[in-house]
Formats: C-alpha cells, sequence, structure tokens
C-alpha cells in the first residue's frame, strides 16, 4: 500500500521530467511550443496571495480532520475503559457478595456439613478473584512487556499444549485429537515468546473445555497458509451467538452461554493480545447448536 502511495506522488514529476527531455530533444517542436507570459508585481501578488489561503485553508481542513479523528479515537477509548469498569464491577461482585454470605454462614452456623460448605464456597470464590486478578496483571504486562523473539518449533509447542490439555478437568470425557501436517514437509516455525504463545493456545483449549459437555469433540490443528501459520481449535460445543461473536474478544465480556460457566473473562482477551504482540490475529467461526473454530494467525519465521 505504501509503494502505490509513493507511484502516485511521484508519478506526475516522472511525467514532467520524461516530457522536458522529449521536448528538448525536439528542437523544432520547442520552438514552435514556445508560450510567452507577461504578468506585473500586482497580477504576481494576487496569484501569490491566492495560492497562500489555498494552502493554508488545506493545511487548516487537515488539521481539523486529525483533530476530529483523535476525538473520536478518545471517545472509543473512553467508552471502552467504562464498559470494561462495568464488567469488572459485576465480576467482582457476585464472589464477593459469595463470601461475604458464606463468612455469615460461617458465624450462624454449628452444623459442621453446613460449615464445611461455606468453607467450601468462600474457597472457591477467593480462588476465582485470585485467577482475575492474575489474568488481569497479565494482561497489563502484555501491554508493557518486551516479547521475546526467539525460533519456536510450531509442532512441538502443539504437542506440548495439547498433552497438558489432556490432564485438565472433563478433558478424558470428551474426544481431544491433534492434526499436525509433516508431509511432504513439516508445519514452519515462528518468531516470538514460547512461554506467550503456549499461554494462548492453551487458553484456547481451555475455553473449549470449559463450553463443551461430556461426548463432545475437540480439535487442535494447524496448517500453512501463504505466509501464516493458522492454528485452530474447534469444538461441537454449543455455538456462539452471531450478535456476540465480535465482543468475544473483549475483556471481562461474557455471554449468554458463558453466564453460569467458571472463568475470568479473560482468556480471550489475552489470546487476541498475544497474536497483536506476534504482529498476527484472531478470528472465529461458529453456528448455533453445531460448535465453534477459535483460530490464531501467526507470521511463519
Amino acid at each position: 500500500m505504501r509503494v502505490w502511495r509513493w507511484v502516485i506522488v511521484l508519478a506526475p514529476s516522472v511525467l514532467g521530467v520524461l516530457a522536458a527531455w522529449y521536448l528538448f530533444q525536439s528542437y523544432d517542436l520547442v520552438n514552435d511550443h514556445i508560450v510567452y507570459l507577461r504578468a506585473d508585481l500586482g497580477t504576481l501578488a494576487l496569484i501569490g496571495g491566492v495560492g497562500l489561503s489555498g494552502l493554508a485553508a488545506l493545511g487548516i481542513l487537515l488539521l481539523r480532520r486529525q483533530e476530529r479523528i483523535r476525538k473520536e479515537a478518545a471517545e472509543a477509548a473512553n467508552e471502552e475503559r467504562r464498559r470494561f469498569l462495568r464488567r469488572l464491577d459485576h465480576e467482582l461482585k457476585n464472589p464477593l457478595t459469595a463470601i461475604r454470605a458464606g463468612l455469615v454462614n460461617l458465624a450462624d452456623s454449628s452444623d459442621g456439613e453446613a460449615h464445611k460448605a461455606a468453607l467450601l464456597s468462600v474457597e472457591a470464590q477467593t480462588l476465582r478473584l485470585s485467577r482475575l486478578s492474575a489474568d488481569l496483571r497479565k494482561l497489563a504486562e502484555l501491554e508493557v512487556r518486551l516479547v521475546e523473539r526467539s525460533t519456536v518449533d510450531t509442532s512441538a509447542l502443539l504437542r506440548e499444549v495439547f498433552s497438558m490439555a489432556q490432564e485438565q478437568p472433563g478433558a478424558a470425557e470428551r474426544a481431544l485429537s491433534l492434526s499436525i501436517p509433516s508431509t511432504p514437509w513439516p508445519l514452519p516455525k515462528i518468531q516470538g515468546d514460547p512461554d506467550l504463545l503456549l499461554l494462548a493456545v492453551h487458553n484456547l483449549l481451555e475455553n473449549a473445555l470449559k463450553f463443551s459437555k461430556k461426548g463432545d469433540t475437540i480439535e487442535l490443528r494447524a496448517f500453512e497458509d501463504g505466509s501464516e501459520i493458522v492454528i485452530e481449535v474447534a469444538d461441537t460445543g454449543p455455538g456462539i451467538p452471531k450478535e456476540e461473536q465480535p465482543h468475544v474478544w473483549e475483556e471481562l465480556y461474557r455471554g449468554e452461554v458463558a453466564q453460569n460457566v467458571p472463568g475470568s473473562g479473560l482468556g480471550l482477551a489475552l489470546v487476541r493480545a498475544i497474536a497483536e504482540r506476534h504482529n498476527g490475529r484472531v478470528s472465529l467461526r461458529s453456528r448455533l447448536g453445531q460448535g465453534t473454530i477459535f483460530a490464531l494467525h501467526l507470521p511463519i519465521a
């Protein structure tokens, strides 16, 4: 795109030079096409004033356009921040309410079973808050952290993540499969931070495990697509409504299906942030009642 911009900018100058060279080479043609202009100082001043006014007007229009773009960007950022804070308030309110209720039950109950149930509830909500805090910290660190650049064996990384996923709760009740191409050539390597890339793929697999049910199928697969490697996690879960799909990558966004599923609401936001820090991108395809495919697109080393 930048090359074409320079072509457009330089094309008139190049054409002018070529035309001048041709005319200078054709002496008779030059003499036949000489045009004489005559103007007094007043006319030159008028032309100069009009030209400067035009340039000033153009400059003002460009400044106004830049100011409008900055204003729109600032308003969008403020709205995103307000939306994030509302979601954070909601995410914190529920576990804190549950913890307070559990502590009240502990104080009022003398029954051993009730005592135990209240303690388990407090422990579960404390763990939820801890996970939320840890994911918020990871997300904040990604914005300023220097991403390590080393050559990553994509196939080995996927096998490691798949092995970790098989040990997750509920994994044995689902049909997990791994598909990595080896013929006619292996999956290319990528440049990046192996720990962050492992976290991104792990979050996608963990997400598929959480939102699928017993007997569902989950596939981790990867393939080469031009200058990219595409890593996909596909599942036969409930699917995501079309109106929710643009928002699933946002911080703390939880759709209707996710309301009753434990989680921090930051897993997919972390995946998107990691992809962008590696000059990559994320995408998804989903059909209600059939399943979802989350994809991580990364440039080949």
